[in-house]
């Protein structure tokens, strides 16, 4: 997978840098797989805004994408590796023996007619989803899962991968794309390899119009708002406003949020990078 840069023939394609697609071999999806994505605006079931810069946007459809990866010892061919607009991945159309269908996270390097399979039996290859505790140490690994049968949660982005590093007992070592190393229940999935479109960090949209085509709205800079409208708004000229600070008053660079009581902070050797 590669990014192309567009000739400068207009203002909007000067600095416009997109995906080439070339892995992608179907454009039209998989009808039973796919159901259609209402958009809120924002707004709640009261209709008022709960969320702001949300709004409008090209029509889309959500692909049914399989983040257990259960069907265990039933072999799956590649079908066609696909674009999703919900997500910054392909995504791959498995066809399995039994004659079921379903969508996964495309790996790199996985091709159409290649064979997939989950469980147990399954070989440490790309594309391939086991336990932990049957994946080879130093593997590079992506759609981990945070508890057993509970779905995949984590390194799903493109280009995302973790490492597993090292075996304790009834837990695995595993070394996230955060920097943080943490402990996971070993019968908990994982697939094997590396998100696919690992260059849609080079992307570039442009202009501004194709930000909304995506249903994003203009974001405003809170030290330009009146101070009834945000901490650091208001001020002759260009002032800071203070500290920097969320519109709810939480203070931002370095400021830690996470509950310092959480159940989960056991199972974290080190934290991510700072």
């Amino acid at each position: 997978m590669a990014v192309r840069k567009l000739k400068p023939t207009t203002p909007g394609q000067r600095h416009k840098i997109v995906s080439d697609f070339n892995a992608v071999t179907e454009a039209k999806p998989e009808k039973s797989l796919i159901k259609g994505r209402s958009k809120s605006g924002g707004r709640n079931n009261t209709g008022k805004m709960t969320m702001r810069y949300i709004g409008g946007g090209h029509k889309q459809k959500n692909r049914d994408v399989d983040f257990k990866r259960d069907k265990d010892g039933i072999p799956g061919i590649v079908n066609s590796i696909q674009y999703d607009p919900g997500r910054t991945a392909r995504i791959a159309l498995i066809f399995y023996k039994d004659g079921e269908k379903r969508y996964i996270i495309a790996p790199n390097g996985l091709q159409v007619g290649q064979e997939v399979i989950s469980g147990k039996d399954a070989e440490p290859e790309v594309g391939n989803a086991l336990f932990l505790s049957d994946i080879p140490l130093g593997t590079v690994i992506h759609n981990i899962e945070l508890r057993p049968k509970q779905g995949a949660k984590m390194a799903r982005s493109a280009g995302a991968y973790a490492q597993l590093t090292a075996k304790d007992g009834k837990f695995v070592v595993v070394k996230l794309p955060s920097g943080e190393t943490r402990l996971i229940l070993a019968t908990c999935k994982a697939t094997i390899g590396t998100v696919s479109n690992s260059e849609h960090m080079l992307e570039r949209s442009g202009k501004a119009g194709r930000t909304r085509w995506l249903g994003r709205r203009p974001r405003v800079r809170g030290v330009v708002m009146n101070p009834v409208d945000h901490p650091m708004g208001g001020g002759e000229g260009k002032n800071s406003g203070g500290h920097p600070r969320s519109r709810n008053g939480i203070p931002a660079k370095g400021y830690k949020t996470r509950a310092k009581k959480k159940s989960s902070s056991k199972y974290i050797i080190e934290g991510r990078k700072k």
